[in-house]
């Protein structure tokens, strides 16, 4: 994530933090991150992974979507490029996500609240997707929708794979 895209997810943090009434070091702890490490996030100066957003958001008790709507740029993290396409504010809510990751890059994701699906289109290059125990095999054109309440995997092929990822929360509840 390039400075000014740190610096917005910072602040951004920062007031979602305190509006949730946690101390830094209260969410840092619940997050599984250093405390200095979460001081510097605020701050704009760290390089926060996506493991680490996503686990900010869940104890923030925020949708992914929220934290990151800030940032106008993409969200990058070793191998896999992210970018928040929109974010719904039905009932239920969807949120949609440009997703890029390199050659044989292998994502393991937490599972989201209960009852919250995910499909993906892959729009080029090849991707396995899903729960671990039923992992589908999607080439260019081709969607798989599953339960992502539960941990899963986003495994690319050969070559670079860019997929569209819609996350759609039960509705009434979209904390992740």
């Amino acid at each position: 994530m390039d400075k000014p895209g740190v610096n917005t997810l910072g602040r951004h943090l920062q007031k979602l933090r305190q509006k949730s009434g946690l101390s830094l070091s209260q969410l840092a702890a619940q997050a599984g991150i250093a405390k200095s490490n979460l001081s510097r996030i605020e701050q704009g100066n760290g390089n926060p992974t996506l493991d680490t957003i996503w686990r900010l958001a869940i104890q923030l008790k925020v949708p992914f979507s929220t934290l990151i709507a800030p940032v106008s740029g993409l969200i990058n993290d070793r191998d896999v490029e992210l970018r928040l396409i929109d974010q719904g504010m039905d009932d239920p809510a969807v949120d949609v996500y440009w997703m890029s990751c390199a050659p044989h890059t292998q994502r393991e994701a937490e599972g989201h609240s209960v009852g919250t699906t995910e499909a993906i289109t892959v729009i080029s290059g090849e991707l396995e997707v899903g729960p671990q125990d039923n992992l589908k095999h999607l080439r260019a054109g081709e969607t798989h929708l599953f339960h992502a309440d539960q941990p899963h995997v986003y495994r690319a092929g050969d070559s670079w794979a860019s997929v569209m990822v819609t996350i759609v929360y039960a509705k009434g509840g979209t904390t992740e």
